[in-house]
C-alpha cells in the first residue's frame, strides 16, 4: 500500500531545486516542495508526502489526525518504514 503520509518542514535545504527536509515520526528525509507555493512555503509547515514529492499543505491537527487513522488502519508503520528507506 502507498498513502500519503504527514511530515513537518524542519529545513528548506535546497531552494532553487525546491528540497526541503520534512520529519515523519523522527525519521527525517529529503522531499521535494515543487508543488507547492513556494512564497507561503515555511519551516514549521505540515505537508503529506508521497513518493518523495510533498503533495499539499495540512495544519498540525489534520497531520495528527491523518496518523492516527494511518496507525488505526495498521499501515502507518509500513508507510514509515518506505520513507525511512528511502534513498536520500
Amino acid at each position: 500500500m502507498c498513502l500519503a503520509i504527514p511530515g513537518k518542514i524542519v529545513e528548506i535545504v535546497d531552494p532553487a531545486n525546491c528540497i526541503a527536509k520534512v520529519e515523519v515520526g523522527g525519521v527525517k528525509r529529503s522531499v521535494n516542495i515543487g508543488m507547492l507555493d513556494q512564497e507561503t512555503t515555511r519551516v514549521g509547515d505540515y505537508v503529506l508526502i508521497h513518493v518523495g514529492f510533498a503533495m499539499s499543505k495540512v495544519d498540525e491537527k489534520e497531520a495528527a489526525a491523518t496518523l492516527s487513522m494511518l496507525k488505526e488502519l495498521g499501515a502507518y508503520e509500513e508507510e514509515l518504514d518506505q520513507f525511512q528507506n528511502s534513498i536520500e
